[in-house]
């Protein structure tokens, strides 16, 4: 089975890497502007399915999973901040707040309707000092994660506490929900040995 990732993410790339499964990653090259009036969750739904729409165009006999994710402090979108300046704003704004994860899963199969759900996680930031941001950037340099921190490494050092249903969520790729969906789509990871990785 030709199993596609929609993403040239590496973090995507690492977390499917945990299922063992083949797969290949193709870019999917698609407009991530939000529509007017969209919501931060309806946007991270439908660029989920447009990245692997795009590239289940190109790649029709493939099952193709495609991911997004949106973070929300407040009424404000957190993009990737792209260097420390953007970051240290995005994160003196989390600091001591609320912020809310939206990733959006698409699963697109052959001859079958495509499967697409939102799972919203919420952090709660510690209150941090200057010295606590700018120790952090300086270790981590989080440039290209939505919300300016890496949850798989030390930017866990920055919450309170989350509230969630899965814990890979806040990397990019929620696992529970994409083995869901891609056993809706015919693949379990669990009772596919013959393509399971060495």
């Amino acid at each position: 089975m030709d199993l596609i990732l929609a993403s040239t993410s590496p973090y995507r790339k690492a977390l499917l890497e945990r299922l063992r499964i083949s797969f290949r990653c193709v870019a999917p090259h698609i407009n991530e502007a939000a529509l007017p009036a969209e919501t931060p969750a309806d946007l991270a739904r439908r660029l989920a399915h447009a990245k692997a729409a795009a590239v289940a165009e190109r790649n029709p006999s493939a099952l193709v999973i495609g991911s997004d994710q949106v973070a929300v402090c407040g009424d404000r979108i957190l993009g990737k901040p792209g260097g420390a300046t953007a970051a240290r704003q995005q994160l003196h704004a989390s600091s001591g707040r609320q912020v809310h994860f939206y990733t959006g899963v698409a699963v697109l199969a052959p001859d079958q309707s495509p499967k697409v759900e939102t799972l919203e996680t919420i952090v709660w930031f510690r209150t941090l000092t200057a010295a606590d941001i700018e120790g952090y950037l300086q270790l981590e340099a989080p440039w290209d994660c939505a919300g300016s921190f890496k949850a798989e490494s030390l930017g866990i050092a920055l919450f309170e506490r989350i509230n969630g249903d899965d814990p890979t969520a806040l990397e990019g790729l929620p696992l529970i929900l994409t083995t869901r969906l891609l056993r809706g789509a015919g693949l379990d990871p669990l009772r596919l040995q013959d393509i399971h990785l060495n």
